[in-house]
């Protein structure tokens, strides 16, 4: 699952990744959730004279995919995820696989531990920032669906594809974002030549060793906090109760933190 995810990178840097012309200037995002624009990417009608890049349109879509043949969007579920072992053959999805496959450019994604870690009160549990073990971008499978709307008007909406978890973080989730290695994006994005079964080895967890998971306070819970801030490492719940009691002098009114 992947239901928060970041993007702090420069315009820049993230062009450079997704082998772009140009980005137009957008902040750092730190907390991104779904039905918030998100920046996917696409393969191009066509490559700019004289250019060396790749033929990629960048694109601002809705983070929740409404397939076209939806009649009430308002009874229909938050598609922000895609399990790909089914994605090209689910009827909300199949299109998609076959003709707007993306690339949605992350500085890492945020997962809380599964039930049976949760705290007393409905907490959701610890919360994991999962970033690049080594630094940098990462692009994660995405599926793009224009939805028209009853009143003609019409929406760019968007989901990212998971996968089974890598051993590396497994004990917090069951599943992750599938993850396109830049080797892989030229193919990934071709939905001229390459159908879904063609794809289908890209849409596998990423290495173990790939991402590394560092706790964070639950700051994160709440979309309204959107600084830098939600990213530092501390604990929460029961273990971070334990630490303060385990902390000579500590004051009990103040989050712990590694």
């Amino acid at each position: 699952m992947c239901g928060r995810f970041a993007l702090t990178a420069t315009p820049e840097q993230t062009a450079a990744f997704l082998g772009l012309a140009e980005l137009e200037t957008f902040p750092a995002r730190y907390n991104i959730a779904p039905t918030q624009p998100v920046l996917m990417v696409l393969a191009g009608p066509s490559r700019a004279p004289g250019s060396n890049l790749p033929d990629r349109q960048p694109m601002l879509v809705r983070w929740g995919l409404i397939p076209t043949w939806v009649k009430d969007t308002r009874e229909f579920p938050l598609l922000f995820n895609a399990r790909s072992e089914g994605a090209a053959q689910k009827a909300s999805f199949k299109t998609a696989m076959r003709h707007r496959r993306a690339l949605v450019p992350a500085s890492g994604f945020y997962e809380w531990r599964q039930a049976g870690d949760k705290g007393a009160g409905g907490s959701k549990g610890q919360p994991y920032w999962i970033r690049p073990r080594h630094g940098g971008l990462v692009a994660f499978a995405g599926l793009i669906e224009t939805y028209a709307e009853p009143g003609g008007s019409e929406i760019d909406t968007g989901a990212i594809l998971t996968a089974r978890a890598s051993s590396g973080i497994a004990h917090i989730h069951d599943r992750m974002p599938v993850v396109i290695e830049e080797r892989d994006f030229a193919r990934w994005l071709d939905c001229r030549t390459q159908e879904p079964r063609d794809v289908a080895d890209l849409l596998r967890p990423a290495e173990p060793d790939f991402f590394e998971a560092v706790p964070v306070s639950d700051l994160v819970n709440k979309v309204a906090n959107t600084g830098p801030e939600i990213q530092e490492r501390g604990i929460v719940g029961p273990q971070a109760e334990k630490v303060r009691r385990q902390k000579s002098g500590g004051d009990d009114s103040q989050m712990t933190l590694f």
